[in-house]
């Protein structure tokens, strides 16, 4: 068995993945300070967690995962690089580093860690570096690379940093990483909708497929989906936004909340029980659902990295 420890957990993608490759294993804590994200995880894998901050934090797991918040890395967010004097939420990688070294002499033989890929840019690379250096002083071997989802079956065009840090001189290999063909986007959407998810506002509707690029938002056009999507991101009523369906003629809608869940790589029975702790408002999108997926990690991407860990560095057999 092995024992993992979640991080800012959000709705348990690395506990989905371990779930769905048959992997005996014990999730020995599970941290997240949002209580919606809690009462999702605890309805899909019936546990009883409490939101709570990684702060202070002191178990002993054989694999540690943990996505820092990324709003501070991200293109789209305030670009502050988890710069920890100014206290942005992305520095909270750095607790992940003070949670080892309490642990004394004991340490988790893997440590995984994902976020976006703006991650590398020069603005933001120097909190990365200095997180990479702290690993390497507690004695990790750092490994890392950008990872499509479209690379492992999923059609999402969501590109993650994902680094993999090995005790002993252990080097992870990304390019053992088992690689699947692209799933069809039929796959994954729904063929009933409500009339909630049809695009009426009028700020969205200038931005369809084919419309004119014009004024101060020209260029940031709604991408029709075909083959897949881009990025799922915590909400979808803006541009750019993961993709519109066409209905017909020039009628689009956005992904349902089901279709985006579906995409991160969760099932259906995970959405209903979610669903049934966050029923939302009638006739409204769900804003809790969109956004508990946007902030999820893909799971086929983490099974994949799971599996590679479990057979080349932590020697446990899958069932």
């Amino acid at each position: 068995m092995i024992k993992i420890l979640e991080l800012f957990g959000g709705i348990g993608a690395p506990r989905k993945a371990l779930i769905n490759l048959g992997v005996e294993h014990k999730s020995i804590d599970y941290v997240e300070w949002n209580e919606k994200a809690v009462r999702s995880y605890n309805a899909m894998f019936d546990n009883r967690y409490k939101p709570e901050s990684v702060v202070g934090y002191n178990l002993k797991p054989d694999i540690l995962v943990h996505g820092s918040p990324c709003q501070d890395f991200s293109i789209a967010g305030k670009q502050y690089g988890g710069n920890v004097e100014d206290g942005t939420r992305s520095s909270l990688m750095f607790e992940t580093i003070k949670i080892i070294e309490n642990l004394g002499n004991w340490k988790p033989k893997v440590v995984v860690w994902e976020n976006v890929k703006n991650t590398l840019s020069k603005k933001m690379s120097s909190a990365f570096n200095l997180y990479l250096t702290d690993l390497e002083r507690l004695g990790y071997t750092n490994s890392y690379k950008v990872l499509d989802a479209r690379e492992f079956g999923i059609p999402q065009a969501r590109e993650r940093l994902f680094t993999v840090s090995v005790l002993n001189g252990e080097w992870f290999n990304f390019d053992l990483l088992e690689r699947k063909p692209m799933r069809s986007i039929d796959e994954f959407l729904v063929k009933e909708f409500s009339d909630k998810h049809l695009i009426t506002q009028p700020s969205m509707l200038s931005k369809l497929p084919g419309k004119k690029v014009s004024g101060t938002y020209g260029g940031r056009m709604l991408t029709e989906i075909k083959e897949y999507t881009w990025t799922i991101t915590t909400k979808q009523m803006r541009s750019p936004n993961s993709g519109v369906i066409r209905v017909e003629g020039n009628k689009f809608r956005y992904l349902t909340e089901l279709e985006c869940w579906r995409l991160m790589g969760f099932d259906d029975i995970d959405f209903e029980r979610a669903l049934k702790e966050h029923p939302g408002q009638m006739n409204k999108l769900n804003g809790t659902l969109y956004h508990q997926a946007g902030n999820s990690i893909v799971v086929d991407v983490l099974e994949a990295i799971f599996k590679s860990i479990i057979s080349n560095h932590l020697n446990v057999k899958e069932d």
